[in-house]
């Protein structure tokens, strides 16, 4: 079993999301990508997103015609802040000694991760797949293992990956990134303007029965 997991917010979902999630499925030959909405995110106490039972259903509504895609819940069962670590953990108990973990995240994720908890530890324990955009690749300036432990990397030209000498490997892909963002659809919401084609049917759909990130949303 070859496992993504893919944690966000989600405050909305939208296409850009399923799309990059989709691309990163084939790139690796995954057999299930896994998004897992963040409970309480420790690097985004600023932002109150909406209650999680709304994000995990538009969640939900978004994955459910593609048999590859799952959504766990797992970190709105936990007491605390969600962090990562901790979910990586949780799966790695939960498989077996060939399956194969690949975590996924933005580059943006991937060049604050320094500030997470434990973060050594999830670069060290599963596969790292960091999206970038198009015209931006491994050569780049910033796209390397962070400094503190690039000593145990190294880059292998043939897998177009670092190989880290703990087992754990660091890609990055270059994906047809969407220009769609949670904070413009959430804007165009509040705004009463249009947000077809962004999200999915069924997602504008909850969102409009719910009024969600309007001027009242329901509870």
């Amino acid at each position: 079993m070859k496992r993504g997991l893919f944690g966000g917010s989600f405050d909305p979902v939208h296409l850009g999301h399923l799309r990059c999630a989709e691309e990163i499925r084939e790139l690796f030959d995954l057999d299930e990508i896994v998004f897992i909405p963040a409970a309480r995110q420790p690097l985004k106490t600023e932002q109150q997103p909406a209650a999680f039972h709304h994000r995990a259903v538009m969640t939900r509504l978004a994955v459910e015609e593609n048999p590859s895609f799952i959504v766990s819940e797992r970190e709105n069962r936990r007491d605390g802040l969600s962090y990562s670590i901790d979910t990586v953990q949780a799966f790695l108990r939960e498989q077996s000694n060939d399956d194969r973990l690949y975590f996924i995240m933005g580059r943006d994720a991937f060049q604050d991760i320094t500030r997470w908890k434990d973060w050594r530890d999830v670069m060290r324990r599963c596969d790292i797949i960091v999206m970038t955009r198009p015209g931006v690749g491994p050569t780049d300036a910033g796209d390397a293992p962070p400094s503190e432990i690039a000593s145990e990397y190294r880059y292998d030209d043939g897998a177009q990956c670092f190989r880290g000498e703990h087992g754990g490997n660091l890609y990055f892909r270059r994906l047809t990134l969407l220009d769609i963002s949670s904070t413009d659809i959430r804007n165009r919401l509040a705004a009463g303007r249009s947000i077809r084609y962004l999200v999915p049917e069924t997602v504008a759909a909850y969102l409009t029965a719910n009024g969600l990130y309007t001027a009242a949303p329901h509870p």
